[in-house]
């Protein structure tokens, strides 16, 4: 599977081949353009020293005529080597270092041998072979002594000729390493800044669904206890009847409102609602509504102030009173749902909604079971903890914990 940024390089063909596989995975291992130029320029440097150090070997008097042909004809094949050396780099630089130690013709050969092997292999290898390249000097000088300059001197340069083309070749293995280091991380950057916005959208749609379910739940559960009033009571008043029909109108009508307007949000990027979202000051309304549609609700207020609390607070305090609203209304209808605040800043607000447990039976309004797991994520995020269930005394209690900062 390949991984790239949205920014490549603008001129592959100047890149190695390496580095472009870095780039694109599913790249094939294989010379790209600048390869090949530099591959026809090493050759021809080659090429060049072996001719001119092949002039200085034929012109040297004090080697035997076999020395001679011998140091020619190594130095002459070396160059074909060259084009081995990218597959088979420390083949190559191994048997360029006994050729080097007895051809002085072949001797640029296997320092090029040598820096391919300090670019493309890890440390270990490549100093052993930069080693192994050091040593053949003053053996090779030993056997055929400069005749101008003292032993100690071409030795030495010999060496820190070797030294310095293998420090080269570790710094452009180092560079691009760098490079290649530097691609990855904007790799994993861009991977992990993708995974960042894919885990906000997942967690806004989450938020949305909660803000659906308790929204709905609560409109469709109005719709239920209205339409079964008419069910039980086909003799009722026309008066009567057409109130009930317009509530039921009323609260379909704010239904698919609510829904209209989050389906709005998810077509939106920013995900912001489009209505001011309730506080806790609009619970007095959702109570009346509630209390409009049948239901008997008892309300204990000990908040000085309802528009004191924080929105954030109050808007957690509010879909949890709707949702046990809406519960009381699908499994205890006609029950009397105690609903109680209290709280003050520094201590924050509890949130208590109890009613009598339904004896047995099936709710008469289906549900789909995560509204309590919603109110407990819900307030689990803001900080506070909500409890649920049968108390002793057979009723079932929902409350709720929510800090108030001072």
């Amino acid at each position: 599977m390949s991984v790239a940024t949205r920014d490549g390089p603008d001129i592959p063909s100047l890149l190695p081949g390496g580095l472009l596989r870095a780039f694109d995975s599913e790249q094939p291992v294989r010379r790209s353009t600048r390869d090949w130029v530099v591959d026809w320029v090493i050759f021809v440097v080659a090429l060049l020293s072996v001719v001119g150090l092949a002039a200085s070997v034929f012109n040297d008097d004090s080697l035997a005529t076999w020395a001679r042909w011998l140091d020619i004809g190594l130095g002459a094949l070396s160059p074909a080597a060259l084009w081995l050396r990218r597959r088979w780099p420390v083949a190559i630089a191994l048997i360029m270092v006994p050729v080097s130690g007895v051809s002085m013709t072949a001797a640029v050969v296997a320092m090029i041998a040598m820096f391919t092997v300090a670019v493309h292999r890890r440390l270990g290898i490549s100093a052993t072979i930069a080693l192994l390249n050091a040593a053949t000097a003053p053996i090779f000088y030993a056997w055929r002594p400069d005749p101008d300059l003292p032993y100690w001197l071409v030795t030495a340069f010999a060496v820190l000729a070797t030294a310095a083309v293998f420090a080269w070749g570790m710094f452009v293995r180092a560079r691009r390493q760098l490079v290649v280091s530097l691609h990855d991380r904007a790799v994993r950057a861009e991977s992990e800044q993708q995974l960042r916005v894919a885990q906000a959208q997942h967690l806004e749609r989450a938020r949305i669904a909660r803000e659906m379910h308790d929204v709905l739940a609560h409109r469709i559960s109005l719709l239920s206890l209205h339409a079964g009033a008419l069910e039980i009571r086909p003799d009722l008043p026309p008066d009567e009847v057409a109130k009930a029909a317009a509530v039921i109108r009323s609260s379909a009508h704010q239904a698919l409102q609510d829904l209209r307007e989050v389906i709005g949000v998810l077509r939106e990027e920013d995900g912001e609602p489009i209505r001011p979202q309730p506080t806790l000051a609009d619970v007095t309304a959702l109570i009346e509504e509630s209390r409009g549609a049948g239901m008997k609700v008892r309300v204990d207020c000990r908040v000085d102030d309802l528009d004191a609390v924080p929105a954030a607070v109050g808007r957690n305090a509010y879909r949890i009173v709707q949702e046990g609203l809406t519960n009381a209304r699908k499994h205890a209808a006609g029950v009397l749902v105690d609903v109680s605040f209290e709280g003050t800043p520094g201590n924050g607000l509890t949130v208590l909604v109890r009613n009598p447990a339904p004896v047995g039976g099936m709710a008469s309004i289906p549900g789909a079971g995560t509204g309590i797991v919603g109110l407990v994520e819900r307030t689990g995020l803001a900080g506070g903890q909500l409890t649920h269930g049968r108390t002793d005394a057979g009723e079932f209690e929902l409350r709720a914990w929510l800090p108030w900062p001072a």
